[in-house]
């Protein structure tokens, strides 16, 4: 899919929606394509038949936007080669069968997940309580969507609590991304914040980086008394624990828990709980 036009891959995806034996779409890879085919999506498909769509990177950019105009739960999750097939392969076989079991039960349980298994690599930024629905991604196709037609209303950001990871550049492209969201005024908005562990980020990775990721959060919030949990398992630097676009979680930054607090799918005529 990443060599072909973006019609082409347009055609594929549209397929894969369309066919009412596909119920869910992993993605292989991220990659730079998803802007190409934003205007080609055949969102009309996936109201008639609402499927899990799997992915992180390039993929954030489909959960915003299908999330945007259709209201379908993006599952900010492992992809199957670098992911799956990768990251997964390398982790002890205690944390993949928490993983396995995550995975499994969020998309064929129409039970909330509760409490996201902790470790200790989470990070108490700023203390603090919030609620909300759970939207976000990759930093800067969250800067991307929101500069195109198919963004999100601002409004859909009101007590929302945000999610963001990043992969690769420097930590001053962090730095700018988050004063976009602020200039747009989504930080005005949030209830909270989760980041994810950085990956390959110039600036941020070693004991003498100066700044450091959490100043940089803070330095951008400024005043805002938001809670924010730091270097959470999702995103580039895997293996994924899953974030699902959309749905309401409980955050307590402090004792450093994210707790999902609906379902993520719902049930289908033909196969149970799918979509």
């Amino acid at each position: 899919m990443e060599r072909g036009s973006s019609g082409e891959i347009a055609e594929e995806f549209n397929g894969l929606l369309r066919d009412p034996e596909v119920r869910a779409i992993i993605a292989h890879d991220g990659g730079q394509t998803a802007l190409g085919y934003l205007d080609l999506i055949d969102f009309e498909a996936i109201t008639a038949d609402p499927k899990p769509i799997l992915g992180y990177s390039d993929i954030s950019l489909l959960h915003l936007v299908l999330y945007a105009r259709t209201g379908l739960v993006g599952f900010h999750t492992d992809v199957a080669t670098p992911g799956l097939g990768g990251h997964w392969q390398t982790a002890p076989a205690a944390a993949q069968a928490v993983l396995e079991k995550l995975y499994s039960t969020l998309l064929t349980s129409d039970e909330a997940i509760g409490a996201l298994p902790v470790t200790p690599s989470w990070e108490c930024w700023r203390a603090g309580r919030a609620e909300g629905r759970l939207i976000g991604g990759v930093i800067n196709r969250i800067v991307f969507a929101q500069a195109t037609p198919f963004a999100l209303p601002l409004e859909r950001f009101d007590g929302a609590v945000l999610f963001w990871e990043e992969m690769g550049g420097q930590a001053s492209y962090l730095w700018n991304y988050l004063q976009v969201l602020r200039h747009c005024g989504i930080l005005d908005r949030i209830s909270g914040m989760v980041v994810g562990v950085p990956h390959a980020i110039e600036g941020i990775e070693g004991p003498d980086s100066s700044p450091t990721l959490p100043e940089i959060v803070l330095d951008v919030l400024g005043d805002r008394d938001i809670p924010v949990l730091g270097n959470v398992e999702f995103g580039h630097a895997g293996p994924n624990l899953p974030m699902p676009v959309g749905i309401r979680v409980a955050l307590d930054a402090q004792q450093r828990t994210l707790s999902l607090l609906e379902p993520a799918v719902r049930p289908h005529a033909m196969t149970g709980p799918v979509g």
